[in-house]
């Protein structure tokens, strides 16, 4: 039988060095990077599979991202 599919939230944003970096919120550590996107999203869903081995996610549901300049 097929394992049901779940949602997760990714965060991607990209650092000073060119390297983008994916964060789970669902997760308390739970993030990757790497030098491309093609490259980063296998490790994505790696990372998830690793995190649901040890943790059981945060229900949460996406609102809105939003950057704010302080």
């Amino acid at each position: 039988m097929a394992q049901k599919k779940r949602k997760f939230t990714v965060l991607i944003e990209k650092d000073e060095h060119g390297y983008y970096v994916a964060n789970v919120p669902a997760f308390r550590s739970c993030y990757t990077q790497a030098k491309s996107l093609a490259e980063l999203y296998p490790r994505i869903e790696e990372v998830i599979a690793l995190c649901l081995e040890v943790e059981k996610p945060a229900k949460m549901q996406f609102v809105a991202v939003q950057q704010m300049e302080i």
